[in-house]
């Protein structure tokens, strides 16, 4: 024992008391630590910069004082782990390398990282912040992750890349600059919550999930806010996004889930670009079946509620739709009812009555006629939009209010504007 304290003084490495604490000051110390530290040991990284690629073996808590720092130096990942249960926190990690294929990150976790704490870091880099595979129950929290800004998105590392992962827990962290902020890919049962998304593609992207759930998190400034793809029993609830580019909330493909109480506002694709079909949307129901959505906001954006390709046997009730170019955009055959056991949704537009007071109007809302469908399919004909003609037509069409027509039908369209919760 006294070699090994001579050896581990010599070093800059030293023992503090019994508690088998290491305190390392610089690079050749913090690596010598690294091999001689036992499951159970706790690394405290003085305040110094530690340049290179460092990997941890053990089950060992890393803990970084004021202003530790690692850097890698542009190449390969700063902090590679592949024991179950490390703790690493309060570090600045940056300088990582940026290349994707090599899964270059500032923490890798690889399979056996099972279990692993990643809380209370800042990581400033071009590739993946962290990113892991094939791992159990992994927590993420209070961190900070930035990715580089002047890379094209689509040429970033995710903010949070996992992959195979079951229960992974990601909360509090505060994600700029990357390409999706939490990018999840054949994932079960993940909690994400309470996070800060920004200028960046996705805020969540989900791909062959399942069982999934995300809540109070908030995506400002993306293309896009929460991505369901190809996905399944996803509860995705009291989430806001707004000043997104394509979509506040899209269901791509996927299944059984529950959209609830989320906020999606002034979705607008860039000018110029609307005519193209490429319009901001609020909620993008894409080819999704059996979802349920209720209690959401989708305001304030080119269309709040677009539909195509298969969408229509979903729910749809005690949603909010208010003041967007256009409410709904829906290309079908179908006829469709949005509403659920007497209670349909509020439209900013509804121009009905309540004459029995019960809070629904007495009349069905049809959010688009036929005229509607006829510019969608033939964009060229919207100079005639706004002539005496056209809109003799529209008013005839809602007077008759036409049974047998398809479209999207709000047969108790709710007369008071509902807040969260209000009816569930």
């Amino acid at each position: 024992m006294l070699r090994l304290l001579l050896l581990c003084w010599l070093c800059g490495v030293s023992f503090i008391g019994m508690a088998q604490e290491l305190r390392v000051k610089d690079t050749a110390s913090l690596t010598q630590a690294l091999v001689q530290a036992q499951d159970g040991d706790t690394l405290v990284l003085d305040t110094a910069v530690y340049e290179g690629n460092f990997s941890v073996t053990r089950s060992i808590h890393i803990k970084g004082e004021a202003g530790a720092t690692l850097d890698a130096q542009r190449q390969g990942s700063a902090l590679t782990i592949t024991a179950a249960k490390v703790i690493v926190e309060g570090l600045n990690i940056r300088h990582w390398g940026r290349d994707l294929y090599y899964h270059d990150a500032g923490i890798l976790l690889l399979p056996g990282a099972d279990e692993v704490l990643i809380k209370g870091n800042r990581f400033v880099g071009d590739g993946f912040g962290i990113y892991g595979e094939q791992l159990a129950s992994p927590r993420i929290i209070e961190n900070s992750i930035s990715g580089n800004g002047a890379i094209y998105v689509l040429d970033r590392g995710d903010g949070i890349f996992l992959k195979h992962v079951t229960a992974p827990d990601v909360q509090q962290n505060h994600i700029i600059f990357v390409r999706d902020g939490v990018y999840l890919e054949s994932v079960t049962d993940s909690k994400i919550h309470h996070n800060q998304f920004a200028k960046l593609q996705y805020g969540i992207h989900y791909m062959y999930t399942r069982g999934d759930e995300a809540s109070q998190n908030q995506a400002i400034n993306v293309d896009g806010g929460y991505a369901l793809m190809s996905s399944k029993q996803i509860y995705l609830h009291h989430n806001r996004v707004s000043q997104a580019r394509d979509f506040g909330i899209l269901l791509n493909i996927t299944n059984d889930s529950h959209i609830q109480a989320n906020i999606a506002t002034e979705v607008h694709h860039p000018q110029g670009s609307v005519e193209l079909g490429n319009e901001g949307k609020g909620i993008f129901i894409y080819a999704a079946q059996n979802n349920r959505i209720e209690d959401n906001e989708f305001s304030q954006s080119d269309t709040g509620i677009s539909m195509a390709m298969g969408g229509e046997a979903n729910r749809l009730w005690h949603n909010r739709i208010l003041a967007n170019q256009t409410q709904v955009k829906y290309v079908g055959e179908a006829q469709l009812e949005w509403s659920y056991q007497g209670q349909g949704n509020y439209w900013s537009e509804y121009r009905g009555w309540d004459t029995n007071g019960d809070g629904v109007g007495d009349i069905a809302h049809r959010p688009n006629d036929s005229l509607d469908k006829l510019f969608w399919l033939y964009p060229e004909a919207k100079l005639l939009m706004e002539s005496p003609v056209v809109l003799l037509l529209r008013w005839v069409e809602r007077q008759f209010q036409p049974t047998s027509i398809s479209g999207v039908s709000d047969s108790f369209p709710l007369m008071r504007l509902t807040t969260e919760g209000d009816g569930i």
